[in-house]
C-alpha cells in the first residue's frame, strides 16, 4: 500500500500568525517558497503586536532594489532591528501570564538572528524556533533544494512530485489562482486551510484580534497555545 505524504509551501514570514503554524502542523513537510518575488509592505518582513496604544507594526528594515528584481531569499537587512523589536515585545507583553516563562527562549531566538544579513534566514530561524516551542515537529525545507518546473500551479504540482507528495495543502487565498484540474491530472489531492472560527483567548490591550503574531498567543496562553489553534484534519 502506497504511503501518503502531505506538503504545503508558503513564503517565509516574520513571526507569523497562528494560521501559518496550523498549516505547518498539518503537513508532513513544509517548504519555504523564498525564491519568489519579495513584496513590499507585506507579511514577509513585518507583523503586528498588541500594545497599550493599539495594534503596532514591527518591521524589519530591508533593502529593495526595484519592483521586479528581488527574491525573498536575496532580500538584505539594512540596519540593526532585533533588539529594538524585542524591547517592544517585552514592553507590550511583560504582564502576559506566560511572558516570564517563555521570554528567555524567545529572546534567545532574537539574539540568534540579530546578526543575520538576509531576511529569509531570519524568518526561517524564528519559525523553526517557534515550532520547537509549540511542539510542532514537521520537516521544514526550502524550495531551492528541489528541482521544479513551470510557474504558479505547474510549479506547485512539480514541487509535489519532487517531494514525493500525494496531497497538497494550500492557504485559502491561493484558491483564486490554483488550477484544480492540474492537480487532478497529476493524481495529487488538493485541500485548503480554513482560517474561520478560531477560538478566542484572553488577550491584553483591548478588543480581541486574531491577526497578530503567534507570540501573542504564546505569551497569553503558554502550554495551552495549540488548543487555541486549529490543526487541519487529514
Amino acid at each position: 500500500m502506497a504511503t501518503s505524504k502531505r506538503i504545503a509551501t508558503i513564503q517565509s514570514s516574520y513571526v507569523p500568525w497562528k494560521g501559518y503554524f496550523d498549516i505547518i502542523d498539518s503537513v508532513d513537510e513544509f517548504v519555504f517558497l523564498d525564491d519568489v518575488q519579495f513584496t513590499k509592505r507585506d507579511w514577509r518582513s513585518r507583523n503586528r503586536i498588541k500594545t497599550a496604544r493599539g495594534l503596532a507594526w514591527l518591521t524589519i528594515p530591508v533593502m529593495t532594489k526595484g519592483r521586479y528584481s528581488q527574491s525573498i531569499e536575496r532580500t538584505e537587512i539594512v540596519e540593526p532591528w532585533a533588539h529594538k523589536h524585542w524591547a517592544a515585545i517585552r514592553s507590550s507583553y511583560a504582564k502576559a501570564p506566560y511572558f516570564e516563562e517563555l521570554a528567555p527562549a524567545i529572546e534567545d531566538l532574537y539574539d540568534e538572528v540579530a546578526a543575520e544579513k538576509l531576511l529569509s534566514d531570519v524568518n526561517r530561524t524564528l519559525i523553526a524556533g517557534l515550532c520547537a516551542i509549540l511542539g510542532i515537529r514537521t520537516k521544514l525545507s526550502d524550495s531551492r533544494n528541489y528541482h521544479t518546473e513551470g510557474a504558479k500551479t505547474d510549479r506547485l504540482v512539480s514541487l509535489c512530485r519532487a517531494t514525493g507528495a500525494t496531497d497538497y495543502l494550500s492557504g485559502p487565498s491561493a484558491a483564486a489562482y490554483i488550477e484544480i484540474d492540474k492537480f487532478s491530472a497529476a493524481g495529487i489531492s488538493l485541500s485548503y486551510a480554513d482560517y474561520s472560527a478560531y477560538p478566542e483567548y484572553r488577550q491584553l490591550h483591548g478588543p480581541f484580534e486574531h491577526r497578530v503574531t503567534i507570540l501573542d498567543l504564546l505569551f497569553n496562553t503558554g502550554p495551552d497555545a495549540r488548543s487555541h489553534m486549529k490543526r487541519v484534519a487529514r
